[in-house]
């Protein structure tokens, strides 16, 4: 970590980069602690430009934390036509399976060729060939006959079945992604700061009309407020983006999205492949992957006009949609919401084109600038990297002499060495705090009090010692913060982990340096978030609880 800042307890660390704020002549200042703005933070750091990245909630706390955890060419997006984007999102895919191995793996799909079904055998594998060709891969295998299928996937349904296709792309664990992109960005200088909102943008002169040089800033532990000036303002707070716009006078032009999830015990619906569908009702893609010991099922894709400074949350109508896919796809599991042990929902920004189908609009990203203001958003998590350098693209003439740092054209993560073997440690588990921790995995290793602490937490992949790591050196605020986004704990355990506080409070608050009644008010907080927002069974005024129907 850069300047030994996270050598110290948490509070005197967030303190530390608190009094760098206004000390320090910034090049940008880029707003929004999400997987755009953690790219821009990192490309910008790499040409040696001061850049601070500011998040008025947790890093990671809006759709980054809350995709579907894929890294992926885009299928869909070949029969839309959109070869460049998928071209695109290929290569970034197979670059970050490279530079991340155990935070970007392999996923193999698997989908089921049913007598009368779309989109059928034929065009199928055209577009998988395609895809194949785009990744640079030739002569892969992809269609089995019903018998060799089923042992693919041995618990989908048989009736009709002739057969099925399997090709690969990659999962990941998003905000741990966002946290890796990050950690990185601040060993090259970067300074990223979670619970510091943008208030309001400063302009030359203080005109009204005059250029954005700068932010008004608000600490949302302390309420001290800040104000930072710097060459450029970049706003890369995604489906929020337009809340800063209309600070300019311009129009709104995001169509904010809503995607909800399931996710359900592995041992309920075991599966080893990923298996994809379309929907019987509305023919959408619908999936369900083996995730960090868990199974996830995804998505809808229903426009959200619930207040986007709360925790989306999936609806009746939602779960019942995800249900009704699983019960098409695995009639003889008999899957029910009492099987499911969290969910969660986040929200898109995508641009509106008033297509009446939300599935129907597109999912490139957008540039503007509008006085001073560089707005960016929409995309994908894969092509983060691309999505980045286009945005310094648009600000080359403020440091025309700054060339790329070298090698950097096709770098998305730089690879470290191995972590050693260790004798508590399998193999998965190093590469796995690898890829999430790059040259500090030796490190998080030896913050293990004792091995126990590196065995797995029960239901999951995770660590005990990364319990430990995130709460000393990761910026955690609020306990929520630790299990949802540091880790996916809350995602993973029964009750959001409520049988393990115990021993995480154990490990975690002398780490925090927080009193008891700090802890219990925290955990308090916690559970009472998780029952609203993630749990199977939201409360009845959770946002958006009035929506009644999948569009």
């Amino acid at each position: 970590m850069s300047n030994g800042v996270y050598a110290m307890q948490p509070d005197a660390q967030r303190a530390h980069l608190l009094d760098q704020l206004n000390d320090e002549p910034w090049d940008i200042i880029v707003i929004g602690g999400g997987i755009t703005g953690a790219g821009i933070l990192l490309e910008a750091s790499r040409r040696g430009l001061r850049a601070l990245l500011l998040e008025q909630r947790d890093f990671a706390w809006g759709t980054s934390s809350r995709s579907s955890k894929l890294v992926h060419g885009g299928l869909r997006y070949l029969k839309e036509g959109k070869f460049g984007l998928t071209r695109d999102s290929v290569r970034e895919r197979q670059n970050l399976m490279h530079e991340a191995a155990g935070l970007v793996d392999p996923q193999s799909f698997a989908f089921a060729d049913y007598k009368g079904r779309k989109p059928g055998r034929w065009m199928f594998q055209l577009g998988l060939t395609i895809y194949d060709w785009m990744a640079g891969q030739r002569g892969q295998r992809h269609y089995f006959p019903a018998n060799e299928f089923l042992m693919l996937a041995p618990n989908i349904g048989r009736a009709d079945l002739q057969g099925g296709l399997c090709y690969v792309d990659a999962k990941t664990d998003d905000a741990r992604l966002v946290l890796r992109v990050l950690q990185e960005a601040r060993s090259l200088g970067g300074v990223a700061i979670n619970y510091l909102a943008a208030q309001q943008l400063l302009r030359v002169d203080d005109k009204a009309d005059g250029a954005v040089n700068g932010v008004q800033l608000k600490d949302v532990v302390s309420g001290q407020t800040h104000a930072v000036h710097a060459k450029v303002v970049i706003n890369a707070t995604g489906a929020w983006a337009d809340k800063l716009r209309q600070q300019q006078g311009a129009a709104p032009k995001l169509r904010p999205l809503r995607g909800s999830h399931l996710v359900l015990p592995a041992w309920r619906l075991p599966i080893a492949q990923a298996i994809s569908l379309m929907h019987p009702e509305d023919g959408r893609p619908v999936f369900a992957f083996p995730w960090e010991g868990a199974t996830l099922v995804g998505t809808t894709d229903i426009d959200h006009s619930g207040d986007l400074r709360v925790d989306a949350t999936i609806t009746p109508a939602e779960m019942r949609y995800l249900l009704v896919a699983l019960a098409f796809q695995f009639p003889q599991l008999h899957l029910t919401q009492d099987d499911v042990l969290a969910t969660y929902a986040g929200v898109r920004p995508v641009i509106d084109t008033g297509k009446a189908d939300p599935s129907k609009e597109g999912r490139d990203h957008a540039v503007w600038m509008e006085q001073g203001l560089l707005t960016i958003t929409g995309g994908k998590l894969t092509t983060f990297r691309l999505i980045a350098l286009d945005a310094l693209k648009h600000l080359a003439h403020l440091w025309p002499d700054l060339a790329d740092p070298p090698q950097a054209g096709a770098t998305v993560l730089e690879r470290s060495a191995a972590l050693p073997a260790h004798r508590a440690l399998h193999t998965q588990h190093r590469q796995r705090l690898q890829g999430r921790y790059g040259v500090l995995a030796a490190e998080v290793v030896a913050a293990a009090i004792d091995d126990s602490e590196l065995d797995t937490i029960p239901g999951t992949h995770t660590l005990w010692v990364e319990l430990r790591w995130a709460a000393r050196h990761e910026a955690v605020v609020h306990m929520q913060d630790l299990l949802l986004r540091r880790t996916r704990l809350g995602l993973l355990l029964h009750g959001g982990g409520v049988e393990h506080l115990p021993r995480m409070r154990a490990i975690c608050q002398p780490a925090l340096g927080w009193t008891d009644a700090r802890w219990e008010s925290e955990q308090a907080a916690y559970l009472a978030l998780w029952q609203q927002h993630y749990s199977p069974t939201p409360t009845a005024d959770s946002s958006m609880r009035s929506e009644s129907t999948h569009a």
